[in-house]
């Protein structure tokens, strides 16, 4: 089952797991936090999320870019996760919902930093042959934190404390130990590493890769920020006792799918399954614009969550297809731009949609923008461009 799991992958599914758990025992109470406790509103939290994920793109891009020409990415890695890890529990001392978006924008430079270099070491540290799986194993455990997480909230709020900003704190705990594992035991690998200092310009995604990049950009511009999910959820009857026990739910999926459909991308190619995933993201947001109650919403979380499984792992998988060997982690720089840059866009519509026309309205929006970008995926990605072990 764990055949082609490197040292490197598997240290670095721990921190994700650690990593997670430090970040689920706050993401799913923020909403709540910010509405009941700091008076914010829907379009807020749109630009907070917004303003967060496309800040995170920003340097994404740039980390990715400097990674393949730096010698040695687990410094990167782990001054990225350090930042996040530092900057994350001081939402407890958040007094207004500005003091939220700054200590978001924080978490997320840290993000920006490390994500497009770890991604590029991980698949450097394992055969070609392997990707998928070893892109679902990190998502899984990925996931896997997130379902720790939100138990660990429940847990503390009905046994220990009422105050979130107490669980807020303690969600610090998790996120040093991922730090320290990264300074312990990730190492570099060797790598073809690009030696021209360049510019963005240059560094330009072409061909089949830009075309890839630009229809995952189409996409985000309808995949908002899962927190109206959650607003959605308490709206339907879902209690705040509830939602964590649903986020936890929702990454029990993720977490299941993520590593099965990974493998299987190595086996029968990459476009069909994120094709599939596409098509269940549309017709999951169809769900919560006719949803009516709290049993849809559970049964929509369990689709929305089959949608990561199929597609966060096999997209990067892809990428590492398609991308040349001595520019992937500029690759995944503009793989993570794509999808962060849609993200501010995309929440702000959202949000404005939600309170202008209603939520039925904004959920119908992301489910006919994730139809059209799964149309340009089936006819101007090939299916030879996707094929599982080619190293370009």
């Amino acid at each position: 089952m764990f055949r082609g799991i490197t040292g490197n992958v598997l240290i670095l599914g721990v921190v994700s797991f650690l990593t997670d758990v430090s970040s689920e025992m706050i993401y799913p109470l923020l909403p709540l936090f910010l509405t009941t406790v700091l008076g914010g509103g829907p379009a807020f939290l749109g630009v907070i999320e917004g303003v967060a994920e496309s800040t995170a793109s920003f340097l994404k891009l740039f980390s990715g870019i400097v990674s393949d020409r730096t010698k040695n990415r687990q410094r990167l890695v782990f001054w990225g996760y350090t930042m996040s890890s530092l900057a994350r529990p001081l939402m407890a001392a958040a007094a207004s919902p500005a003091a939220v978006l700054f200590i978001r924008f924080a978490d997320r430079i840290g993000k920006g930093i490390r994500t497009s270099p770890r991604d590029a070491l991980i698949g450097d540290s394992v055969d070609p042959s392997l990707r998928g799986k070893a892109f679902g194993f990190h998502r899984s455990m990925d996931h896997a934190g997130a379902v720790i997480g939100p138990l660990v909230a429940t847990f503390l709020l009905a046994y220990l404390t009422k105050d979130l900003r107490t669980v807020f704190w303690l969600a610090a705990v998790p996120g040093l130990l991922a730090v320290l594992l990264i300074l312990m035991r990730v190492r570099e690998v060797p790598r073809t590493r690009k030696e021209s200092a360049g510019d963005f310009l240059r560094a330009a995604p072409k061909g089949t890769l830009r075309t890839y990049l630009l229809i995952l950009f189409l996409f985000t511009l309808g995949n908002s920020s899962d927190a109206f999910l959650l607003l959605k959820a308490g709206q339907l009857g879902v209690t705040p006792a509830r939602i964590p026990l649903l986020w936890t739910f929702f990454h029990v999926i993720k977490m299941a799918s993520s590593m099965p459909f990974g493998a299987l991308s190595d086996r029968v190619g990459r476009r069909g399954i994120i094709l599939c995933g596409w098509c269940i993201y549309a017709l999951t947001y169809l769900g919560f614009a006719l949803a009516a109650n709290e049993l849809q919403v559970w049964l929509l979380f369990a689709f929305y969550g089959l949608f990561y499984g199929l597609t966060e792992g096999v997209e990067k998988a892809l990428l590492m297809d398609i991308a040349p060997v001595s520019e992937r982690g500029t690759a995944f720089g503009w793989y993570n731009f794509a999808v962060g840059a849609g993200a501010l866009p995309a929440s702000l519509l959202f949000g404005f949609v939600w309170q202008s026309a209603g939520a039925g309205a904004a959920f119908a929006f992301g489910a006919g923008l994730a139809a059209v970008a799964a149309l340009l995926m089936f006819f101007l990605i090939t299916a030879g461009s996707s094929r599982p072990g080619d190293t370009c």
